[in-house]
C-alpha cells in the first residue's frame, strides 16, 4: 500500500532547481539531519527517487525537498502543482551525528547546499563555531544562502564565474582554513561527486576528519537491490542503509564515479526531451 502526500507549495529557484513542501506530519516529526526520502510522482510510471530533507516543520506537519530536474522522474515531479498528490516514504537511511566538535566547517557546492542545511543548523545549535562555504558555477545556481548565513559564524561564497562572491572553486577557501592553526576539527561537504572528492583530497594532508553526502544510483531504499553499493575503506556498503554519510577519505571515488556514468547517455537523452516538454507547457500556459 502506498501513501500520498499532498504538496502544499512549488517554488521555482532556478530554471532547473525546485522548491517543494511537502504535507508529511509523521515524517516532519522523526527526521533527522543528514536523513533522505524516496519520492514517486506516481505509483505506476515514477522511478524511486532520492531526494534529502533540506527542512522540516513538525508544527505545520510538512517537510521540505529541494531537487534539480536531471531526468525523466525528476521533470516529472518538477511539473506537480499545490494540491497534487505524491508518494514519499522515509525518514531513511543514518542521520548525521552531531556533537559540539569544536570548529565545524560545511562545504556545498550547487543543489548541495539543501541537504548541508539541517546539518549545518545541528552543528551550530550543538555549539559548534561554524563555517559555511557555499559554492555554484554561477550566482543564479546559489540556493539557501538566507538560511546558511543566519546560523553561520562565518559565510565564504564562491562561484566558478565570479558572477558572486569570490571566483574561486570551493577548495581554495577550504585549503585555507585547514592552513589555520589549529585547523578545523570536522569538515562536511556536499555536492557534486567530484566537488566532494576534492574537498576529501584538500583536507587528508592536514588530518581533518571530512564526512561526504553520497548520492549514488539508488532504487529500493532498503539496500535490497544493491544499486547504492560504493566500496568505503576496501569494504562494499550500501549508500541507503550504511549512509549517506560516510569518511570522505576513505570513499573508493572512482569507482563510485564511474558507476554514476552507467547510465549517463540515458539521463542526457530523458533531460532534454522532458526540458522541452517543460518550455512547451511554460508556453501553452502564457497563451491561455
Amino acid at each position: 500500500m502506498h501513501v500520498t502526500h499532498r504538496i502544499v507549495s512549488k517554488r521555482q529557484l532556478s530554471e532547473e532547481v525546485f522548491r517543494m513542501e511537502i504535507e508529511a506530519p509523521y515524517i516532519a516529526q522523526e527526521r533527522k539531519a543528514g536523513q533522505f526520502v524516496i519520492v514517486q510522482y506516481d505509483q505506476e510510471y515514477s522511478e524511486r527517487i532520492p531526494l534529502t530533507i533540506a527542512d522540516a516543520d513538525p508544527d505545520r506537519g510538512t517537510i521540505t525537498l529541494i531537487f534539480q530536474t536531471v531526468g525523466a522522474s525528476t521533470h516529472r515531479l518538477a511539473l506537480k502543482e499545490p494540491g497534487d498528490e505524491v508518494i514519499v516514504l522515509g525518514p531513511l537511511g543514518n542521520p548525521t551525528h552531531i556533537e559540539n566538535f569544536g570548529w565545524a566547517v560545511c562545504v556545498g557546492g550547487g543543489i548541495g547546499l539543501a541537504p548541508l542545511y539541517p546539518i549545518a543548523r545541528a552543528l551550530k545549535d550543538a555549539g559548534n563555531r561554524l563555517t559555511v562555504i557555499s559554492g555554484a558555477r554561477t550566482r543564479d545556481l546559489l540556493i539557501m544562502q538566507e538560511e546558511l548565513a543566519a546560523v553561520a559564524d562565518e559565510h565564504i561564497v564562491v562561484t566558478d564565474d565570479g558572477s558572486f562572491g569570490r571566483k574561486a572553486l570551493v577548495t581554495a577557501p577550504l585549503e585555507e582554513l585547514c592552513r589555520r592553526t589549529p585547523p578545523p576539527d570536522i569538515v562536511v561537504a556536499i555536492g557534486p561527486p567530484i566537488m566532494m572528492k576534492f574537498c576529501a583530497q584538500t583536507t587528508r594532508p592536514f588530518g581533518v576528519k571530512t564526512l561526504v553526502s553520497l548520492n549514488t544510483i539508488m532504487i529500493d531504499g532498503t539496500g535490497m537491490c544493491g544499486g547504492c553499493r560504493v566500496t568505503v575503506g576496501d569494504k562494499v556498503k550500501f549508500v541507503c542503509v550504511d549512509g549517506p554519510e560516510f569518511d570522505g577519505h576513505l570513499v573508493d571515488w572512482d569507482n563510485m564515479l564511474s558507476r554514476l556514468g552507467a547510465y549517463r547517455q540515458q539521463e542526457q537523452t530523458a533531460h532534454e526531451q522532458c526540458h522541452l516538454e517543460m518550455q512547451l507547457r511554460t508556453l501553452q500556459e502564457e497563451r491561455s
